[in-house]
């Protein structure tokens, strides 16, 4: 299956919006591999969430939306 890049615009008021984020993303990262998540980063300043992996689209966008944050928008890149 070959990696994918999603690019999400979350509204996050505080640095514990993105350590939310953060925290359920590491989850699925370090969960063996087997949700298909490899990388991601999350920029509190630009309200960017970056997730690289084999997972997909509507299972990363779950993870984001479980944390109660709003998705503002997104794309596959």
């Amino acid at each position: 299956m070959s990696e994918n890049q999603y690019k999400f615009n979350v509204e996050m008021s505080c640095t514990g919006g993105s350590s939310a984020i953060e925290k359920v993303l590491t989850k699925a990262k370090n969960d063996s591999g087997s949700t298909g998540i490899s990388d991601f980063s999350v920029d509190y300043e630009t309200k960017i969430v970056l997730v690289k992996g084999t997972a997909s689209y509507d299972d990363v966008h779950a993870r984001i939306a479980k944390t109660g944050k709003k998705i503002v928008s997104s794309e596959t890149l």
